[in-house]
């Protein structure tokens, strides 16, 4: 049995949108609950549960036609909660103990959790050669094992790009200079220059890193010690902060970015007319469309996060897994199934990035200049690394943003203050 033409069946089915049979579908079942084969799957509340009527039905529709593809199978699903770390953690306790689910979403951070803890059965039977050479290179490495094994279909994601007013920024900035001048003369006209987040929040942090990533820095070495602080590391670090601080010292960004720590500020700056960029996610390009009116919204477009030279790039990724724990060989061809059910119908309808180049195209939703910008800047994704020590590195980051930013230490000592607290972390683990 394949799963290779699931995407394309599925499209079909959801343009039918069959009606299923709500004695299929319950709120911890998929399938008739006398099936004789079952399979457990750990899921979030955001798709077949979801509060919203149109996706939780969407998302029946496609669970159903996929049940009744596989006479003899039950899904008894499991939700998880919206602590995303603690959640993983349970997962990976119980797999451990014989008592996890057999199928799971898992969150792109702590994939490599997994893979390390050897928990996550080869999928590589139930995908094509093509298939896998589809994937971004950074999901492709994400999702490869030791073994060379496909663990898990990495099924969405997202990104950080630049946005721009082209009535103020006509052409997208090249380089870190080109965006600090096109600020600099937007700033002249009293407005602000750029904004980004660099309040106390993780998403402060990993806007920033694109910016290190961008010259080829590594937070963590391979065996998940933090090198950020040494040797060339520390220069590319080093130059990523002065790139932020540079902006603020000319008054291309005001100081005000320290007090920034959510992507609704930005956005609000933006619909109100006082700035010119912002770096944000790519579901703000929706936000735009739905938040500003139409003739606003066309003056806004967006384009790749320039780096120190045109050809040096980086973008922070994100998303969610559908991984198998378990030894059954059936049982991971279904959860492979399941997987591929999210991964082209599921993302075209939520309007969630896909992790393979071609159901960009596969599927009029991802039409648009916009995502061209998002195909190609992904080529350049870089995820977050799975390390217990990444929440305290990124926690530093953002107490070191807002002391070099707000002008209270230097960028050196800072780093050194920085480093000296996550090595003490790093020592408890």
């Amino acid at each position: 049995m394949t799963f290779r033409a699931i995407p394309a069946a599925f499209a079909l089915l959801a343009t039918t949108a069959p009606v299923w049979a709500e004695d299929l579908i319950t709120r911890n079942r998929v399938g008739p609950a006398d099936a004789p084969n079952a399979l457990t799957f750990r899921l979030t509340a955001f798709d077949l549960y979801s509060a919203d009527p149109a996706t939780a039905a969407h998302f029946g529709d496609l669970f159903t036609d996929f049940i009744l593809a596989h006479p003899g199978w039950r899904i008894d699903t499991q939700l998880q909660t919206g602590a995303i770390a603690q959640e993983q953690a349970r997962i990976i306790e119980q797999t451990r103990a014989g008592r996890g689910p057999d199928c799971a979403m898992i969150d792109s951070s702590q994939l490599a959790t997994f893979k390390e803890a050897g928990l996550l059965a080869p999928m590589t039977p139930f995908f094509t050669q093509e298939q896998i050479d589809d994937l971004f290179p950074f999901v492709r490495e994400g999702v490869t094992d030791a073994n060379g094994d496909i663990a898990a279909l990495w099924w969405f994601t997202d990104l950080r790009v630049l946005y721009r007013d082209v009535t103020l920024v006509p052409e997208p900035p090249q380089t870190w200079a080109d965006l600090q001048q096109a600020a600099e003369v937007v700033a002249a006209q009293g407005l602000e220059g750029i904004l980004f987040n660099a309040g106390r929040d993780e998403a402060s942090a990993f806007d920033w890193l694109a910016h290190f990533w961008a010259q080829g820095g590594e937070l963590v070495d391979d065996t998940g010690r933090p090198v950020f602080f040494e040797g060339e590391n520390r220069e590319k670090f080093l130059s990523a902060v002065a790139f932020f601080a540079d902006l603020v010292e000319s008054g291309a960004a005001p100081r005000r970015v320290t007090a920034l720590s959510s992507y609704d500020d930005l956005l609000a700056s933006a619909v109100a007319g006082s700035t010119g960029m912002f770096i944000g996610g790519n579901w703000m390009y929706n936000q735009i469309q739905i938040t500003m009116p139409p003739e606003q919204a066309a003056n806004w477009a967006v384009s790749e996060l320039p780096g120190p030279t045109p050809e040096q790039r980086a973008t922070g990724t994100g998303g969610w897994t559908i991984a198998a724990l378990t030894d059954d060989p059936a049982k991971t061809e279904i959860c492979a199934g399941i997987a591929q059910l999210y991964a082209g119908p599921g993302n075209a309808f939520q309007g969630l990035l896909p992790t393979s180049v071609s159901l960009f195209e596969e599927f009029e939703t991802f039409a648009g200049p916009e995502f061209d910008v998002f195909v190609s800047a992904l080529q350049n994704g870089r995820a977050r690394p799975s390390v217990p020590i990444y929440p305290e590195i990124s926690n530093q980051i953002q107490i070191l943003l807002g002391n070099v930013l707000s002008g209270s230490m230097t960028a050196e000592a800072a780093l050194d203050e920085a480093a000296a607290e996550v090595m003490a972390a790093y020592e408890r683990l």
